[in-house]
């Protein structure tokens, strides 16, 4: 279980503010129209699209702006046109980012994103030797709450093709293969469980062990590259003890 998963969690609850709520929205109505560009706007024959857009809906994303990022993806809406970019890079204590990108100027956001890293003491690194550490992975959050238990969970998700169930503390995490994520995710809520999120993701193989001297400046680097207009999103595979995490969240 990553620390950022674990980070990615503690945020989810803490909400966020309108000004980033509005980044967020349109965060993923970019992502949105860059899969249905890439793989068509069907979105049953498009699993990227698939996980895009059930993403931005259960981030209460209006199905209206959905439809409209849909159609973009075709130039039948105008907008501008986006490319996939990813950045590897080390934070302090050694800890490895992989960062993904839309934009409409790789200039621009390669700079921002370098600046980004420099301010807190990181780098960028070369393409390739970061992202080997890490695996493309269906990912669902479940809250124990509304969940049943953790035996007649089993029987739902591997039965469904899920790879591992893992405890969370207050949630359970599902980890799937990138095609099973939809229907492993149609096998829980079919059977009546409440789904917290779930989205395409990038695993990392291993974690690096971060301390309280290194913590703050981990999680402000996440921070500060979600913060940038054309970064989707960041992986990182820090591991922070649970009481650090959340003492330290605090202030970031």
């Amino acid at each position: 279980m990553s620390g950022h998963s674990k980070w990615a969690s503690i945020k989810r609850k803490k909400g966020a503010n309108d000004e980033r709520r509005g980044r967020m929205f349109a965060k993923l109505l970019r992502a949105v129209e860059v899969a249905a560009r890439e793989g068509g706007p069907n979105i049953d024959g498009n699993m990227t699209l698939a996980s895009a857009v059930e993403k931005a809906r259960d981030n209460s994303v209006p199905w209206d702006n959905i439809e409209r990022a849909i159609k973009r993806s075709s130039g039948e809406a105008g907008g501008a046109r986006y490319e996939d970019v990813w950045y590897e890079g080390y934070g302090p204590g050694g800890v490895a980012f992989l960062v993904h990108a839309l934009t409409d100027n790789r200039n621009r956001t390669g700079q921002e994103v370098r600046h980004t890293f420099t301010r807190v003491g990181g780098n960028l690194a070369d393409p390739g030797s970061v992202a080997w550490q890490f695996d493309r992975r269906g990912l669902i959050e479940l809250d124990k709450a509304t969940s049943p238990d953790e035996d007649r969970l089993l029987e739902i998700t591997l039965e469904a093709g899920a790879d591992d169930l893992r405890d969370l503390g207050e949630q359970w995490e599902v980890v799937t293969g990138p095609d099973a994520l939809k229907e492993v995710r149609t096998a829980l809520e079919g059977a009546g469980v409440q789904v917290a999120s779930a989205e395409l993701t990038m695993l990392p193989q291993n974690d690096v062990p971060v301390g309280s001297e290194r913590a703050a400046s981990v999680l402000r680097l996440v921070e500060d590259l979600e913060d940038l207009d054309d970064v989707q999103a960041v992986y990182a595979n820090f591991d922070i003890p649970e009481e650090i995490l959340a003492h330290v969240g605090e202030r970031v």
